[in-house]
């Protein structure tokens, strides 16, 4: 088709050009140029045969018209296969050619189109992946919805109105991507919780004061103890536009959860969340990182330990090459890399109290309770829960926010006070009165780490080395306080006194174990779900009467329940 007869009126507007094309070029350096050109000429004959007119080309992106839309999408489907499937020097050479149509009114004066609608149709390019085709809702009204999938409405670049954006698909085309690049107002991916966050003050503002001055903070505690909760709370203090945010993050507050990383890569989490696609022959780190550089913003890594080494490696990396990048990360153990500041998250039964009294709508014990609970309600009530069973009950807990969540469901039968006895009795299965068909009575989906008492400290178990392991299983009948003598009495008929050091210190880590340190002096504990755990784990395994006459074996006299353990 000739300039001087370009359609008018009614056109389809094309965009193309080559993802990652700079990359690509000093990739390949001399060879560059043959692979452009032949980019070139497949793409000119594709728009040649569908009846389009080539207005301009420059570098590697095309720009033509059609009078037609159904022609249009031909040339670029047909183009994306041809691409696909000529002979390039190795793959890493191919190139990712990106495609954008949209339609409208335009008409051309001396060879080009002077028209908004150009503008709109190259934004639509703009946000698309490599080998993607993108169209706007009115190129796709044109063509009808065969083969097209929605993407829904994004706001385009330079335009105050949302555009509905669709992708088009076909057999031979690739249809998994990244979501559209667009410049939507969004700036944060956060979970939105369904109930509101309750107490820990001044663990939410520390932590927001040393991501002030620290590029790597990390919330370390075991699991349960609502690392998760606290980390996404003050991530949403932080989103731009927060009143009194400091630091702000410009280009946004980004969560990615580690737990379900394709394939275990927490790299390739990251890019998911991000929409980030790494180029040919470009590692995923690498993609990261050139996205991430120059901007200024926050990532939140959610569950960092099944993947602790992988993860301290991408941080690390990202961090160097990433001035305005500022990461915080919850982990059940710390992470390692140089940098790091790691905020240890106890369990609190006064935090855990204040949590029970939120949930069940009462103040301090002393206001009407309400009839419902998570949606569900309650057994009749004559009055407010006492605060002393509320305390005592969320002490039954281990002060750990998932073990109250839990144990909701039970309050709908029976009060605290009497759930607390329960719990504390020298027979009481605590993994079976927490365990409730419908999961927490906050709503809102469970990961599944958090189904029960039982998963989640079975998630850390799963983590640690055999010693350390079979250590938690022996220290299952103690209770109370006990020093490091005790404790390498209790392995000594299997580890020495450095392993066993070795193995208290995972456990530590790892929040399986409290350290209660002084300038002269060391105590250990196992908080109540561990010791809970402990027990079922040492029974599964046959070692639980062993570790009862193990645990006799160094009382040096008949003690009353709770007494330090200490040296003979």
């Amino acid at each position: 088709m000739r300039h001087e007869s370009l359609p008018s009126g009614l056109v389809t507007f094309l965009f193309t050009d080559i993802e990652g094309s700079t990359r690509l070029a000093h990739a390949l350096g001399p060879a560059y140029r043959d692979v452009l050109a032949d980019h070139r000429r497949l793409l000119r004959a594709c728009l040649c045969d569908a009846g389009g007119a080539e207005l301009l080309t420059e570098g590697d992106s095309f720009f033509a018209v059609f009078a037609d839309a159904d022609a249009a999408v031909r040339a670029c489907v047909r183009a994306q296969r041809a691409l696909a499937a000529h002979r390039w020097p190795d793959e890493t050479a191919r190139p990712r050619v990106r495609m954008g149509l949209h339609s409208g009114h335009a008409e051309p004066r001396d060879g080009e189109y002077a028209s908004v609608e150009v503008h709109r149709a190259a934004r639509v390019a703009a946000a698309a992946a490599g080998d993607q085709v993108l169209c706007s809702a009115a190129t796709a009204r044109l063509i009808g919805p065969e083969g097209l999938v929605d993407l829904g409405l994004h706001r385009l670049r330079g335009f105050d109105d949302r555009t509905r954006i669709f992708q088009v698909t076909a057999a031979g085309l690739a249809r998994d991507f990244p979501p559209v690049r667009t410049a939507d107002d969004r700036c944060h991916n956060l979970p939105q919780p369904l109930t509101r966050f309750v107490g820990r003050a001044s663990d939410r503002l520390e932590v927001a004061l040393l991501l002030r001055e620290h590029r790597l903070v990390t919330l370390w505690g075991t699991g349960g103890v609502g690392k998760t909760r606290l980390a996404v709370q003050v991530a949403h203090d932080l989103l731009p536009g927060t009143p009194g945010a400091q630091p702000r993050y410009p280009d946004g507050v980004w969560f990615v959860d580690l737990a379900a990383a394709p394939g275990g890569d927490p790299a390739a989490a990251v890019a998911r969340s991000l929409g980030v696609r790494p180029g040919a022959g470009q590692s995923v780190t690498d993609a990261l990182t050139e996205h991430l550089l120059g901007r200024e913003c926050l990532l939140l890594l959610d569950t960092c330990e099944p993947r602790r080494g992988a993860v301290a490696t991408l941080v690390s990396a990202v961090l160097a090459a990433c001035p305005g990048l500022r990461v915080l990360a919850t982990s059940r153990v710390p992470l390692g890399p140089p940098g790091e500041v790691v905020w240890r998250l106890a369990p609190s039964a006064t935090e855990a109290a204040a949590l029970l009294t939120d949930r069940l709508g009462t103040a301090a014990g002393t206001a009407p309770t309400r009839q419902v609970l998570g949606g569900v309600p309650l057994g009749r009530l004559t009055g407010a829960p006492t605060a002393t069973g509320v305390d005592r009950l969320a002490r039954s807990l281990g002060g750990l926010p998932l073990a109250v969540e839990l144990a909701l469901p039970r309050l709908r039968v029976m009060p605290p006070r009497l759930l607390a006895e329960r719990l504390t009795a020298p027979d009481a299965d605590p993994d079976a009165l927490l365990a409730g068909p419908g999961g927490t009575a906050s709503g809102g989906p469970t990961p599944a780490r958090h189904a029960s008492l039982a998963v989640s400290l079975d998630w850390s178990y799963r983590l640690l080395e055999w010693p350390a392991a079979r250590l938690l299983r022996s220290l299952a009948a103690w209770p109370g306080r006990f020093d490091l003598a005790a404790v390498e009495w209790l392995a000594g008929e299997w580890l020495d006194p450095a392993a066993t050091c070795t193995a208290l210190a995972e456990l530590v880590d790892a929040s399986l174990v409290e350290a209660e340190l002084t300038e002269d002096s060391a105590g250990y504990r196992l908080p109540d779900p561990v010791r809970w755990a402990a027990r079922r784990l040492a029974a599964e395994s046959g070692e639980l009467t062993a570790t009862r006459d193990r645990y006799r074996g160094w009382l040096p006299a008949p003690r009353t329940l709770g007494e330090p353990v200490a040296a003979r």
